[in-house]
C-alpha cells in the first residue's frame, strides 16, 4: 500500500473536530470536544497552557467527564484523573481486499438501538445514542437479530478509524469480526483513505486478529479521562 503521512495519528481527535467531524464537535478557543451524544473525545492543542484547559472546562462544564482518548498533554493539578489505560495505535499495512463481502450489511438509523442494545452486551468502547454519525456502520444479522458490527469513528485527515468491533457471546467464533473489518477496509481505502484502530493492550485476542488482517502497531498510547474542577477559577466565570 502506498505509504502516508501520518502526523494526523499524533492527535485524531483534534484532527477530526478540526476537519470532517466539525459539525459534530463544539469549540472554544484552541478547545475542542463532540457533542456529548456523539462521543466523549475531547481535544486541546499541543502545549496547551492554563487558557486552553480553562476553555475545555467551560465547554464541559464543572465536575464533567474529559476523555482525553490518546492525547499526551497533562492538565491543571486541579483536574481529576479518572481513569488511564495503556493500548496502541494499529494501521493498515495490507493490500485492498475485495470490495464485497457476503453476509455484511450496511447499518441505518432505524438500527440504532439494536446498535445499542449490541453494545451494551458486548462493552467494544464508548459508543452513545449519535455515535453512528461519525461514519458508516456495518453489520451482521442472525434471523433478523444484529449479532455483530463494527464502524468509522475519527476522520483526521488522510485516515478513517475502526471502531466498535463486537459481536454477541451467542455468535462468536463465526469470523463476522473479520468479514466486518474486511468490508470496512475495502469502503476506507476504496475513497482514498487508510485504515487505523486503537486496541486495549490487555486484548490480546483482538490485537492478534487485527495483525491477521493486515494491521501493525504504529505506537503505544495511554488512553486517559478526566474530571473538569469543580470549583471553577475565576477566569471560568459562571460555568455552562
Amino acid at each position: 500500500m502506498i505509504d502516508r503521512d501520518t502526523s494526523p495519528l499524533e492527535d485524531p481527535v483534534g484532527e477530526s473536530l478540526r476537519g470532517h467531524h466539525a459539525h459534530l464537535g463544539r469549540r472554544r478557543g484552541g478547545a475542542a470536544t463532540y457533542l456529548p451524544e456523539v462521543a466523549t473525545f475531547c481535544a486541546v492543542p499541543t502545549g496547551a497552557g492554563p487558557q486552553e484547559w480553562a476553555d475545555l472546562a467551560r465547554l464541559l462544564g464543572r465536575g464533567e467527564f474529559a476523555d482525553m482518548f490518546s492525547s499526551p498533554q497533562d492538565p491543571p493539578s486541579d483536574w481529576e484523573l479518572v481513569f488511564t489505560l495503556e493500548g496502541r495505535q494499529m494501521v493498515y499495512c495490507g493490500q485492498p481486499p475485495a470490495d464485497h463481502v457476503d453476509g455484511v450489511v450496511e447499518l441505518g438509523t432505524d438500527s440504532t438501538a439494536q446498535m445499542l442494545d449490541l453494545v451494551e452486551r458486548t462493552r467494544p468502547g464508548p459508543f452513545w445514542p449519535r455515535t453512528p454519525e461519525l461514519g458508516t456502520y456495518l453489520g451482521v444479522r442472525d434471523d433478523g437479530a444484529l449479532v455483530a458490527m463494527a464502524g468509522e469513528r475519527l476522520r483526521p485527515p488522510g485516515w478513517t478509524e475502526i471502531s466498535a468491533v463486537c459481536t454477541a457471546p451467542e455468535a462468536r467464533g463465526r469470523g463476522h469480526a473479520a468479514r466486518l473489518i474486511r468490508a470496512l477496509v475495502a469502503r476506507i481505502t476504496a475513497r482514498g483513505e487508510r485504515p487505523f484502530l486503537h486496541v486495549v493492550e490487555a486484548n490480546a485476542g483482538a490485537i492478534a486478529l487485527y495483525e491477521r488482517l493486515g494491521f501493525r502497531t504504529r505506537k503505544a498510547v495511554t488512553f486517559r479521562g478526566f474530571r473538569t474542577p469543580r470549583h471553577c477559577r475565576g477566569q471560568l466565570g459562571p460555568g455552562r
